[in-house]
């Protein structure tokens, strides 16, 4: 998210140099009905890993699956989500030099996904993971953008970090409005 202010018009105006401030918004969705039921804005510098905790506390229930990205890739996400939740799957795909790791015990699920990419190839254990659904998260990315825009308004990184809880309220209650409630209905046929 890029912080709103003057700066690219005193670049092209003035030539000046401007000071642009970037914010990185981390959000942890249901995968089941696309809400965002948590999130995280912080400073650029604050890596990813640093905040699967912070996200994971704003999350009441139990997680059946906690699905990220390879940057999330490491012992730090897999010991918060398990301490979040013990009998959760953490589907992240390990680096491509990733080794397994023998003093481990041989239910660690990172050994196991790279024992099963290693025997059966990445694509296969996409499929046989479920992670295709990582792609909702760059979905809610993609509506948060182009729905509530890529900058933010407020000045002050308090305010900043209100608006973005209005607007992921915002866009939840706009998913809601939109998502159909279909029953399946059993038909007699004579």
């Amino acid at each position: 998210m890029q912080v709103y202010g003057a700066g690219q018009w005193l670049e092209e105006k003035h030539g000046a140099k401007s000071r642009r401030g970037w914010r990185k918004l981390h959000l942890a969705l249901d995968a089941d009905s696309g809400d965002i039921i948590a999130h995280v804005m912080t400073h650029q510098e604050v890596g990813d890993t640093s905040q699967v905790g912070p996200l994971l506390d704003q999350i009441d229930t139990p997680i059946v699956q906690f699905t990220a990205d390879g940057a999330y890739d490491g012992e730090p996400t897999y010991d918060a989500v398990t301490r979040h939740s013990p009998d959760a799957a953490v589907v992240i795909p390990p680096r491509a030099n990733a080794l397994e790791r023998e003093h481990d015990d041989p239910k660690n699920q990172r050994n196991q996904h790279i024992a099963a990419i290693n025997a059966d190839g990445r694509m296969k254990w996409q499929i046989a993971t479920n992670y295709g659904k990582r792609s909702l998260v760059e979905t809610a990315i993609g509506r948060y953008k182009s729905i509530i825009g890529r900058r933010l308004r407020a000045r002050s990184f308090a305010a900043q970090q209100t608006e973005v809880a209005i607007s992921c309220a915002v866009l939840n209650r706009m998913l809601a409005c939109a998502r159909p409630r279909s029953v399946r209905c059993k038909t007699v046929t004579a």
